[in-house]
């Protein structure tokens, strides 16, 4: 039985998680590249498109300044809700060509009553700010955000930024931001990148810091230099309207419905302008459990996508045979569905079974050379974390165990697809409590902090490390003991923030 089945079976599997690291170092290297050339001999956004500072007209005054509507989705934001109202408030524009939508779909009552006040304050100041609530939580963001552009004032806006509920950009994002839009009746969407205020807290955050720069560096300066489309991320952007329309409009039907109206604006011919120098802090998920649900939705609503939208892209005639392979292959199946797989499955699954079956082997280039040149690749996003890049892959390693998972939920359509959590966001909340609180009354339930299947798979590659200590000769047991601790720190909870209770 472990000639005829066992074996092939696991060579097989070797075979296919090969030629996914493959596509991978591919992908990853011909980013590395692009933005290489990009650094020597490329345009910034502002020389490669049009981009003009807006004027006064002596004639028109204030209505030579297009409208612009700003919607700040917010569910249950006790912690953060004054910051990004105050924020979206302060923006340098002209009072009377702003609009600011706060779309509070809280079910605690005294928050919605504090959202309510915080928005009187504001309006007392002079702030056209509109405070719109519904009766439901229907299609969840989506849906929220789908509601407020019905309002008939809407209808005047020309453009629309959105801010989650602890972004808070600069006064100057609009006058740095809108002028793409102005001048360039061709792109759609604006995306500034986000900055993280939280990104020394934890030894968590510091590891989210890492991938999100790469994202921010590489992936989403790739794709607006070279296709002129990248997914939105929810936040931080703002849209032409009649693009966002015409694409469609917000649907609920993933979890990820800022990656879905950018595609189908993307297939409509829209283009798409990514401006790495205009930054918006935000707050990077300090506890495991919200950033855990975070990860859930973010690799199961591309997947979800992905299935929904591909035939469809394929026939798309609007756009050139180049682009729809680069959002097939490279944006959705490479980056969304091979790399999460290809992370979990190889370096915690097939990697570690093959020190009981010396008959199957892993050439070196597979099992040491790619993934070093990988990670070296994503972590030269952020010189200031290099030396931490041994805790960052262990961390990836664990964190692809729950991305993996959500791929084949999104693939499958199975029951968590649709599962929407809200990322909890602390403010100055952690800080409050921990000063105000004594450790006496701290309570601590270890059930509460038990992740077991983080602790069924160290249990596995702590297994095969020692096996592989007493009778392998390949010495695999060194990553092995590592990455077993990484699954048992973090299966016992003692990653990330600790929030006291009582």
């Amino acid at each position: 039985m472990k000639a005829s089945l066992i074996v092939p079976f696991l060579q097989a599997m070797v075979i296919l998680c090969l030629a996914m690291s493959i596509m991978l170092f591919v992908d990853r290297l011909y980013m590395g590249i692009v933005i290489v050339f990009l650094k020597l001999f490329g345009k910034k956004p502002e020389k490669k498109y049009k981009w003009e500072p807006m004027k006064d007209d002596v004639e028109l005054g204030n209505g030579a300044y297009p409208m612009v509507l700003i919607q700040i989705p917010m569910y249950n934001e006790k912690e953060v809700y004054q910051l990004s109202i105050g924020a979206a408030c302060g923006l340098s524009w002209p009072s009377d060509r702003i609009i600011i939508q706060v779309l509070d779909d809280s079910t605690d009552h005294s928050i919605k009553s504090m959202v309510e006040q915080e928005c009187r304050r504001w309006t007392s100041k002079g702030m056209n700010i509109k405070y719109e609530i519904r009766d439901n939580r229907n299609g969840y963001k989506a849906g929220a955000l789908k509601e407020g552009m019905k309002r008939s004032y809407v209808k005047q806006c020309d453009y629309v930024a959105i801010f989650d509920a602890d972004f808070q950009p600069e006064p100057d994002f609009l006058w740095r931001a809108i002028p793409f839009l102005v001048n360039n009746p061709e792109i759609a969407l604006v995306q500034a990148r986000w900055e993280f205020v939280n990104a020394d807290e934890c030894l968590m955050t510091r590891m989210q810091e890492m991938s999100l720069d790469y994202h921010f560096k590489f992936e989403q300066e790739v794709g607006s230099s070279t296709y002129a489309f990248f997914g939105f991320n929810g936040t931080a952007g703002v849209w032409r309207i009649s693009a966002l329309n015409e694409a469609g409009g917000w649907k609920d039907r993933t979890t990820v419905e800022d990656m879905d109206l950018a595609v189908r604006a993307s297939l409509k011919g829209w283009k798409f302008v990514y401006v790495g120098d205009l930054k918006v802090k935000n707050e990077l998920p300090s506890t495991f459990k919200a950033y855990r649900y975070q990860q859930h939705r973010w690799s199961c609503g591309p997947a979800n996508l992905f299935k929904k939208m591909a035939m469809g892209i394929m026939r798309n005639r609007k756009v050139t045979v180049w682009k729809k392979l680069y959002v097939i292959y490279c944006f959705f199946f490479v980056r969304k569905i091979v790399a999460h797989i290809v992370t979990f499955v190889f370096y915690c699954v097939v990697l570690p079974s093959t020190v009981f079956l010396p008959e199957v082997q892993v050439p070196k280039w597979g099992a040491v050379y790619i993934p070093s040149i990988i990670t070296i690749l994503n972590a030269v996003g952020t010189p200031r974390s290099l030396h931490l890049v041994v805790f960052w892959i262990l961390f990836e390693n664990v964190m692809s165990l729950h991305r993996t998972k959500g791929t084949f939920i999104g693939l499958l359509e199975a029951g968590r697809v649709n599962e929407w959590v809200v990322t909890e966001k602390l403010g100055d909340a952690l800080k409050t409590k921990l000063v105000a609180k004594s450790p006496k009354k701290t309570h601590n339930r270890i059930g509460d902090r038990l992740h077991l299947l983080e602790l069924g798979v160290g249990a596995y590659l702590f297994l095969c490390g020692c096996y592989d200590m007493a009778f392998g000769k390949n010495r695999y047991f060194i990553f092995l003991f590592l990455q077993s601790i990484a699954f048992f720190v973090t299966g016992f909870g003692y990653v990330g923030t600790f929030v006291p209770t009582s």
